[in-house]
């Protein structure tokens, strides 16, 4: 088959969840004898919107990118310079089928350009973006001023109050101008998602909990939407060896941004009492990081200088790399996260995972069983269950050996079973 992968990012310019996924499928469609393509963004100020740049995969170089420039309309939900490159793409392609992972800072509507050819198109959930403006159900501005407060709904006047006013004039006399503007802007938005849902023929939650708020809350019909874990490659997770000298090691993989709580977990690292170590693995963001830093800084002393920044990683090293200087992997995300890869990679090298009591972090970590869970959100809970593997690490060893929860080995899906279930996927919806 010919497939055309569309996603937001693509390794190692971005190096999330949802593009290590996809460059992970990409792999394994390759070597089974596709032709894939991958239809993603870069930012280059320096260059027009919508301009065109062929690249290839960093380790399968058959793998064709298609860099669609788009450094100053990131905000937008359509875009037609981004319509009309896909558009051009899709002419000289012809592909058979289209697989998205993320329209974010792309464009949503091209997927009417793949449906005017009568391409079948596969949808991939990451995230909430579809049914939530900004993608995670959390408030960028709460009516009590509490940073990051989850939301329990999409309502377009709440939207436009608690997520949108950063963009308001200042004004006081023009408040309601702005509410109303934004309040008909998000409405405008969530009807023309409902047209794009209407065009795709299939979507694949990566969670149960992602599939079931999707239909319950968004009216996803049931008919086009299945439950699929991700796949991976286990090689990758090959390799661990941990330094047993070494003080216990708690460990964060993820990107520097406050939805995934890392100064959550710097806090209740500042709280534990005995002789560890917490290493934090990421891209710097400028600052955001120099923002942890200062979060770091405020800790007692003595843990101060227990707090490690790593450098970024590949993924395919990441056994070595990083868990190989690990005890206990947490992920300690503010927002209701659905499958996060970390956990899959952790539980895979056999290493116990923290993470909180709700979404697909609680799915796929039972407590007691491979890891721990905690009150999602309560630092002082978080506190409390890094402590009690900090002070019985043979416990900490014997949840890690548990692995992932629905296999009896303890092994997560393979990539390879994974494309083969993608690959059914492909052939009914192209029937």
């Amino acid at each position: 088959m010919k497939i055309l992968k569309v996603i937001h990012g693509y390794p190692m310019l971005y190096n999330a969840g949802s593009e290590v996924y996809s460059q992970t499928i990409c792999h394994g469609l390759a070597k089974r004898g596709h032709e894939v393509h991958v239809f993603t963004r870069e930012e280059d100020s320096f260059r027009p919107d919508g301009a065109i740049r062929l690249s290839h995969d960093a380790d399968i170089p058959e793998i064709t990118l298609h860099l669609v420039n788009n450094p100053r309309h990131r905000d937008r939900y359509r875009l037609e310079a981004v319509d009309h490159a896909f558009a051009d793409l899709l002419d000289n392609l012809n592909p058979e089928l289209v697989h998205i992972g993320h329209l974010n800072h792309l464009s949503t509507s091209l997927v009417f350009e793949a449906k005017k050819r009568n391409i079948p198109i596969v949808y991939t959930l990451h995230d909430y973006w579809l049914m939530c403006p900004r993608g995670q159900f959390m408030k960028m501005h709460s009516e009590d001023n509490n940073l990051w407060a989850a939301c329990d709904g999409q309502e377009d006047r709440k939207c436009a109050t608690q997520c949108y006013a950063r963009y308001y004039s200042g004004a006081p006399e023009e408040i309601e101008q702005d509410i109303a503007y934004w309040e008909g802007w998000v409405k405008r938005r969530m009807a023309h998602i409902q047209k794009i849902v209407e065009q795709v023929d299939l979507f694949i939650s990566p969670a149960k909990y992602l599939k079931n708020r999707y239909e319950q809350d968004f009216g996803l019909p049931k008919e086009k939407s299945i439950y699929l874990d991700y796949g991976f490659d286990r090689s990758r997770m090959k390799g661990r060896k941990r330094e047993s000298k070494e003080a216990f090691t708690f460990g964060y993989i993820g990107t520097h941004i406050p939805a995934k709580g890392i100064h959550q977990l710097i806090e209740a690292f500042g709280k534990l009492k005995g002789d560890s170590i917490l290493r934090i693995w990421g891209r710097d963001r400028g600052q955001d990081s120099r923002a942890l830093r200062k979060i770091v800084a405020s800790l007692p002393k003595d843990k101060q200088s227990r707090v490690e920044w790593m450098p970024e990683y590949k993924n395919q090293q990441i056994a070595i790399d990083v868990f190989s200087k690990t005890d206990v992997i947490v992920t300690p995300s503010i927002w209701v996260e659905n499958s996060p890869l970390v956990i899959h990679e952790a539980q895979q090298s056999r290493v116990p995972v923290i993470t909180a009591n709700t979404g697909g972090m609680g799915e796929y970590v039972e407590h007691g069983v491979n890891g721990l869970l905690y009150e999602h959100r309560s630092v002082e809970d978080l506190a409390l269950k890094m402590q009690t593997l900090l002070d019985d690490p043979a416990y900490a060893h014997k949840l890690g050996q548990h692995g992932y929860p629905f296999s009896e080995d303890g092994e997560i899906p393979c990539i390879d079973q994974h494309i083969l279930d993608l690959e059914d996927s492909y052939q009914k919806v192209m029937k």
